[in-house]
């Protein structure tokens, strides 16, 4: 359990991100079995230890000292884990000798009752540090920047094998991962894709500034909408038919109406949308059918989804990503005229005589409806290889919408800045009838865009100005705007104010502008469909 410790604490604290996976790699090499396994498992958010909520670990606190103590200092810390590391009675300074596997399967075999005893044992025995990764392990509370590909990137520069051929195998296998290890340390054959429905790495666009456009040849590529919905990959193979998510998450169960049995076997790249090919919905609309792993029947009615098809990578069982775009399109348009020919699955159109005029035309229209996000350009000669091919893919997309709104509230973050307010919510002024004045009514909320040193200035803000506490929130005096950038404006039934801003992030912090000269709900509906 300490090398796991020490491991989250080095990832907690690393600044970059060729640091953090240099301590994957090293963890890697010198941890054994299963351990580096349920380690890594933890970390990309793929183990699951049932029975460990955040009510037991708050209850077990209140056991050792005055609930009142503990909420406040919870409510001071901002992080449940660090706060009951910090008050948990210390009887040794000393670590101890217990695996990460031990404990996790000790866990996921215990009932709810044994696994109480269990932690407080343990909580008992082990110093600070050790306490307060074995909650953020139990709590899945790891924020510490790893994501599954860093960690298949690590996985892949320690044994010198290509990442691809990782993530091929990905989903096959389970935690702690022990085909995986044994295959890439010659100990074993490797884990067989062929026929079964398992994720492909994808590839992925640069950002095209003004500036660089104007460099670009134009004969050389293809012109696409980049649609405004979530990228996805369907898999269709002998075992199964499943969606992944453009991190290779399986959201198959999401989806139910898209994963009929197809006699075409193949791997499509698209876009999910909201709606049908013949009517596309906003991505509001496919909110709602977001992260709901079981939806009713009579939401897949309400809220139907589809596919946007724009790259085929598999023909049956034949790989064509060595192929050129151009020679995949051809292939995509054929199948999707004969064997995917069904409502669900739409084609993406090319854009006619790509030229600088044009995308700039295209560009600008791409507000309209709000159904695209802005332009792509693949060159017509591209093989398809996962990650950032430098010159081959790029996405314009739309400027962002902007706003000048007041902080209301504020609360503290997590992981570095659990002792910062850097979570905010921002207001719009409306008009209230029932009190006949302008008042503030909340409109979004935003935790980033501000560099640290703006972040130790927020903060400060926040300490000088608190006139209410609401739990760990803090209302504040209503005179800090802040310029807000933000994707699009939706009408919601779900918010008090009527709208919802999607991705909303700090721009600027209007130190220099007064309260009332924000803008109102009435400029932000105004911005709706723009």
């Amino acid at each position: 359990m300490k090398k796991f410790s020490d491991l989250l604490h080095s990832l907690l604290y690393a600044p970059q991100r060729s640091v953090k996976q240099a301590y994957l790699e090293e963890f890697i090499k010198n941890t054994k079995d299963p351990d580096r396994g349920f380690a890594i498992s933890a970390l990309t958010g793929e183990l699951s230890i049932q029975g460990v909520k955040t009510h037991l670990i708050r209850q077990l606190a209140y056991k050792r000292c005055d609930p009142l103590l503990f909420d406040l200092s919870y409510d001071f810390v901002g992080d449940l884990a660090e706060t009951v590391a910090l008050i948990w009675p210390t009887k040794s300074e000393k670590d101890i000798e217990i695996k990460i596997s031990d404990i996790i399967t000790a866990l996921q075999e215990s009932s709810k009752l044994h696994a109480s005893d269990y932690l407080e044992g343990l909580l008992d025995q082990m110093p600070e540090t050790q306490r307060w990764a074995l909650l953020k392990l139990v709590t899945r509370g790891l924020r510490v920047g790893v994501s599954a590909r860093m960690a298949r990137l690590a996985l892949s520069k320690s044994y010198e094998i290509e990442v691809d051929e990782i993530e091929q195998i990905w989903p096959l296998i389970q935690p702690p991962y022990l085909e995986l290890f044994n295959w890439l340390e010659g100990k074993a054959d490797k884990p067989d894709a062929r026929g079964k429905a398992v994720f492909r790495p994808m590839m992925l666009a640069h950002p095209l500034s003004e500036t660089e456009i104007t460099k670009i040849d134009f004969s050389s590529f293809q012109a696409e909408w980049k649609w405004d919905g979530i990228r996805i990959q369907l898999v269709s193979a002998n075992d199964d038919l499943r969606i992944f998510s453009r991190s290779g998450d399986d959201i198959s169960s999401s989806f139910p109406e898209l994963t009929r049995p197809l006699e075409w076997q193949g791997v499509i790249d698209g876009e999910l949308l909201a709606g049908t090919p013949l009517k596309i919905g906003s991505f509001q609309q496919l909110q709602l059918r977001l992260n709901r792993k079981k939806p009713s029947a009579k939401m897949l009615i309400e809220n139907p989804v589809f596919i946007m098809a724009y790259d085929i990578l598999f023909d049956q069982s034949l790989d064509i990503r060595g192929q050129t775009m151009e020679y995949r399109r051809g292939i995509l348009e054929e199948r999707i005229s004969s064997d995917l020919k069904m409502p669900y699955i739409g084609l993406s159109e090319k854009l006619p005589n790509p030229n600088l005029s044009n995308l700039k035309k295209w560009r600008e229209k791409c507000r309209a409806g709000g159904l695209v996000e802005g332009v792509m350009l693949k060159e017509i000669t591209s093989v398809y290889h996962a990650g950032r091919i430098k010159g081959k893919w790029f996405k314009w997309k739309r400027d962002p919408l902007t706003a000048d709104l007041v902080v209301l509230y504020a609360q503290r973050g997590h992981g570095k800045r659990s002792s910062f307010f850097s979570d905010f919510t921002l207001g719009a002024w409306t008009y209230d009838n029932a009190e006949e004045k302008k008042i503030l009514m909340p409109v979004a909320k935003a935790y980033s865009g501000f560099s640290n040193d703006e972040l130790k200035k927020l903060d400060k803000f926040v300490r000088e100005n608190i006139i209410k506490k609401f739990g760990p929130v803090r209302e504040v005096n209503k005179t800090l705007v802040v310029e807000i950038a933000f994707d699009s404006v939706q009408f919601s039934k779900r918010h008090k104010s009527g709208v919802a801003t999607r991705f909303p992030r700090f721009k600027a912090i209007r130190w220099d502008k007064k309260a009332h000269e924000a803008n109102s709900v009435s400029d932000l509906i105004a911005m709706i469909d723009i």
